[in-house]
């Protein structure tokens, strides 16, 4: 039986954190995000605000409206193989939990903030969301290949969760894990770290630390980049024997 959100357990400090750090992060990101972001952010409003906490059933709804996506509640971390199943299933998993009070600004395993504020609105660009289900569909053609699927972790890391991209000179941010936390939107504003050139095959290599602000970001031109890449990486993989990591 699949896990289900249980909205009567949230209590009013949930709600008081979910408000605090939706409100704290979108005056935070208007000059900070991707405009995708912003504009995703924007046209799920209804179900995605700070004066509730979201309604999964409701999200659900929305996205069964436009592009068929949908959230599949899990209790934390769940094995790498699930996890690119789920997502060629237009599946994204999320945790029900909201981090305490005293932990705003900072945690290693993924709340629902992060979850659902971080991933959930550019799942409704249809060129990301495109690229998140293909990214799925080929982590579950390499299911038993752990060389594989380490290298589309990586790949996930600095994209999906760490991404950023270049709009008008000025890096941006979409990546879900930068979203989702103040201070590393900041840094990256700042300009506190190394901006690289998005390259998959240099990306797939380099080992990533979850305990961290990270140092190093892949910049894109545009998610078409994303795509294009992911499918050259496909066709690479098809033809060539697995490299050792």
């Amino acid at each position: 039986m699949k896990d289900k959100q249980q909205m009567t357990s949230y209590t009013q400090d949930d709600l008081w954190v979910w408000k605090t750090l939706f409100q704290r992060q979108r005056k935070n990101i208007p000059q900070k995000a991707s405009s995708a972001y912003i504009q995703a952010l924007e046209r799920m409003k209804p179900v995605l605000n700070a004066d509730e906490i979201p309604d999964f059933e409701k999200i659900n709804d929305w996205f069964s409206k436009h592009n068929g996506w949908e959230l599949q509640v899990v209790p934390g971390l769940i094995p790498v193989e699930d996890f690119f199943q789920l997502l060629a299933e237009k599946k994204f998993c999320s945790s029900t939990w909201l981090r305490a009070k005293n932990s705003l600004d900072y945690l290693e395993e993924p709340d629902m903030f992060h979850d659902v504020f971080g991933h959930v609105p550019l799942l409704s660009n249809p060129v990301f969301s495109d690229f998140v289900y293909e990214f799925g569909k080929l982590g579950c053609q390499f299911i038993g290949e752990p060389e594989r699927l380490l290298q589309l972790q990586r790949l996930y890391w600095f994209t999906i969760e760490f991404g950023v991209i270049s709009e008008q000179n000025k890096i941006k941010s979409y990546g879900a894990g930068i979203l989702s936390s103040y201070g590393e939107t900041n840094q990256i504003d700042l300009m506190k770290a190394n901006f690289l050139n998005y390259d998959i095959e240099q990306i797939i290599q380099k080992g990533f630390r979850t305990d961290v602000m990270q140092e190093d970001y892949f910049v894109v031109d545009n998610f078409d980049v994303l795509f294009s890449s992911l499918q050259k990486l496909a066709s690479h993989w098809q033809k060539t024997p697995i490299l050792k990591v």
